[in-house]
């Protein structure tokens, strides 16, 4: 009877234990993370990281960490859209400290929503310069992922400039697309097109979706698509069997103002 006790206890002991072990493992499993990159923009030397940290059934902590950031506090905002598109606050977090730390628990989106969210996150200097960014990053469904395809921009008369265009696909299946060109004038903005058709069609073919002017100082140009000018849904994935082609101009949308052109997608 004592033997049969003593078991009794042993085995109790043993699944109290397991439990505790079990629940312990499940607790961790339940915390999710997920990190982003802040990257520099108007600041040399500033970048950092967001993490978002599952912290409940719809609760999520969003811890920043900014290195090399001025002195002062910095406020932070979570935006609708990517970092090179115009959008709403979503939510104000907490603003970065004299540490560089930030720390947000949030409680109106869940961490699944947020980790699939079309966002960004963009640190300011201070709240008497919104204009000035530290640093930001697209969160999301807005993270580029490795595919990508680069396309070459030969130049057109007498101006003297060429480049590439580079289309990098979102985990959301939206498309950024990337002109880096060289032979630019500083100070000066040119507008850029895609067009359907390719670059011998005659007369020119018609406009389908119009990029951000590229910038004359830095030669770059960033524009997020998600739809063509008409409405229509594009992806990445349409953009590569696309019958189009790229125009980049002098001043204005012109075909005498064409300064570089290339082919893109099944083109």
């Amino acid at each position: 009877m004592i033997k049969s006790r003593k078991v009794f206890i042993l085995l109790t002991v043993l699944t109290s234990v397991i439990l505790l072990i079990a629940g312990s493992c499940n607790k961790d499993d339940s915390n999710q993370n997920k990190t982003y990159s802040l990257m520099v923009k108007d600041v040399l030397g500033v970048s950092g990281t967001v993490t978002f940290t599952e912290s409940g059934s719809i609760s999520t902590t969003i811890d920043i960490s900014l290195v090399n950031a001025p002195s002062g506090t910095h406020p932070a905002n979570l935006y609708m859209n990517s970092v090179v598109e115009n959008g709403a606050v979503v939510f104000a977090l907490n603003p970065v400290d004299a540490t560089g730390k930030s720390s947000t628990v949030v409680k109106t989106m869940s961490y699944s929503q947020l980790v699939a969210y079309d966002g960004c996150i963009k640190v300011f200097k201070s709240s008497t310069e919104p204009e000035v960014i530290l640093a930001q990053g697209d969160i999301g469904g807005n993270v580029l992922t490795t595919t990508n395809k680069t396309y070459i921009l030969t130049k057109m008369g007498v101006f003297g400039v060429s480049g590439t265009a580079l289309f990098e696909k979102r985990e959301n299946g939206n498309t950024l697309v990337t002109l880096s060109l060289t032979g630019t004038i500083p100070g000066d903005s040119y507008p850029a097109t895609i067009n359907l058709g390719s670059i011998t069609s005659v007369g020119g073919g018609p406009v389908v979706k119009s990029l951000n002017n590229v910038n004359g100082t830095t030669g770059k140009s960033y524009t997020n698509i998600r739809k063509l000018d008409g409405g229509t849904n594009i992806t990445y994935d349409n953009w590569l069997v696309y019958d189009g082609y790229l125009n980049v101009y002098k001043e204005t949308v012109s075909l005498s103002n064409i300064i570089c052109s290339g082919n893109i997608g099944s083109n």
